[in-house]
């Protein structure tokens, strides 16, 4: 799987962001040379009437209308759609084969494509065997449907039955593995502030998952903590008040520094230039945080910089 400098996240494309923002911001991202959209057929359901999502889709859907040919490929997520309003998370689609496939053609729908680049299965469903997940979106990809297919917010060993159970059965594999990441780390065992699914967390199981198995890509989402390295007007959650974040922040501010650029986008060419490079999903409502962003992503940091970062 090609490994990505970052994905532009849609999640707020067709509700908090005006449309023609959204359509300058992905002219922009093509201008720039980023290629990767990711959305999901439950974006952004707690920020519209409906309840359940599939804005984002629409909105896409418009600006591929309106640039045909447009050099992007596209990502998107099933599995954590809500039933009905006010249904998250406690009721959602899942990832029965049926509900799969019927929500896959709604999504090609809003998006007016005969196929999506990358399909995610966005949340576990418990409920659903491992080998019929793996039979549900193999198919997929055997159907030209999708031309690969991931897993968000999944423990690595789970994805790691995933992988073997394709590979013993000879059917597509996966090929991407999507979890919550940033250089700041949360303290163990605490509840993290917005984020419903514990299990999204990347830890150091999943980073050396990923290490091990090079042919399954690493995209990892908040990366920037919702603008909290930049921005005074939104400080860090408590659970990411401590000593050890304390040491990372002194180290990024001096690599920063050095570099004349933001702490945020250090961030970004730190998730980059380690070992495994990850691709951030990176949401945005300006085109100066845009610009930003891909000035963070293509930015390789040398060996003396990843190490004076490599704190406790």
């Amino acid at each position: 799987m090609d490994n990505a400098a970052m994905a532009l996240g849609t999640m707020y494309f067709g509700t908090r962001v005006e449309e023609s923002t959204c359509f300058t911001l992905l002219d922009r991202y093509v201008e720039l040379g980023g290629r990767w959209l990711d959305t999901s057929n439950n974006y952004s359901f707690w920020a519209d009437d409906s309840g359940v999502g599939g804005q984002s889709e629409a909105l896409l859907g418009r600006w591929l209308r309106s640039n045909p040919g447009a050099p992007v490929l596209l990502s998107t997520k099933v599995g954590a759609r809500p039933t009905r309003i006010g249904g998250f998370p406690d009721h959602l689609e899942g990832l029965a084969p049926d509900t799969v496939r019927t929500a896959l053609h709604d999504s090609l729908e809003r998006l007016g494509v005969d196929a999506v680049d990358l399909y995610w299965a966005h949340v576990e469903d418990p409920t659903v065997p491992v080998e019929e997940l793996v039979e549900t979106f193999g198919g997929l990809v055997t159907d030209r449907l999708v031309g690969r297919y991931g897993v968000s917010n999944h423990p690595s060993w789970l994805v790691e039955r995933i992988r073997a159970t394709a590979e013993r059965t000879g059917l597509p594999p996966v090929s991407g593995y999507q979890q919550r990441y940033s250089y700041f780390q949360p303290l163990p065992g605490v509840p993290v502030e917005g984020q419903p699914i514990p299990l999204g967390m990347l830890t150091e199981d999943g980073l050396d998952f990923l290490r091990r198995q090079p042919e399954i890509a690493g995209w990892v989402y908040t990366a920037t903590l919702l603008g909290s390295y930049d921005r005074e007007d939104r400080p860090l959650s408590d659970e990411y008040q401590h000593a050890g974040n304390d040491r990372r922040r002194a180290a990024l501010t001096a690599v920063a520094d050095e570099r004349g650029m933001r702490p945020g986008q250090v961030v970004l060419a730190w998730l980059r230039s380690g070992r495994p490079a990850l691709t951030p999903i990176v949401g945005v409502s300006t085109v100066d945080q845009l610009e930003q962003a891909w000035t963070g992503v293509t930015t390789q940091l040398t060996a003396d910089e990843m190490t004076a970062l490599d704190v406790g």
